[in-house]
């Protein structure tokens, strides 16, 4: 008597999703998030592409999931994209803060950013963060000459992580969020929407 075939997909080795993870940590670190490949990691770690999507879903989720992070960011700035482009600035700065302001996340992010300054991985904002998950945010805006409004809210938004955050520089650092948000939310309403020379 012949057992009835097994329906759906073959399960993989327990270790199969750490192996695509350490692979793509890798590619990600070594060739950035446009030059890492779904293919390439998973020839790395010895497995077909389409577990990796079976896995992970698109490259975007993989690098997200390579991250570790303890929140999903495109989650965090869905809010930022309903509430529409001349709204974005403040809102932007508010969910950045709701965040890095978590003292459960906060480690985590600390490590992200600490390994970017100090060359251990220096694609992982150029080529990863920004065009993974900021790029798509101001697309969705609409908003005109991405790439440079991309490049000058990153400067606005790196610079406060740093100062807050990382040299806790005060006043800043000890600042209340809305007083945060409305200083520096301008700042960045005027980057995304506002006249560029």
């Amino acid at each position: 008597m012949t057992s009835p075939g097994r329906r759906g997909r073959r399960p993989g080795a327990p270790d199969t999703r750490a192996a695509i993870l350490h692979a793509a940590r890798a590619a990600f670190a070594g060739a950035g998030f446009a030059g890492a490949t779904i293919r390439g990691i998973a020839s790395k770690a010895g497995v077909d592409a389409a577990l990796v999507h079976h896995y992970f879903g698109s490259k975007a989720d993989l690098f997200l999931a390579a991250l570790s992070l303890p929140v999903d960011p495109r989650k965090v700035l869905a809010p930022v994209v309903a509430g529409g482009p001349e709204r974005a600035g403040r809102g932007l700065v508010a969910a950045m803060l709701s965040v890095w302001d978590n003292p459960a996340v906060r480690p985590s992010l600390l490590a992200m950013v600490r390994s970017a300054l100090d060359g251990s991985a220096p694609n992982l904002v150029t080529e990863g963060f920004l065009p993974a998950v900021i790029r798509p945010v101001l697309e969705r805006l609409g908003v005109d000459r991405v790439e440079e409004r991309l490049s000058l809210v990153a400067s606005q938004v790196a610079g406060l992580v740093v100062v807050r955050y990382v040299a806790e520089l005060e006043p800043i650092a000890s600042m209340p969020a809305e007083d945060v948000v409305e200083r520096i939310g301008p700042t960045i309403q005027r980057y995304l929407t506002g006249p560029l020379p």
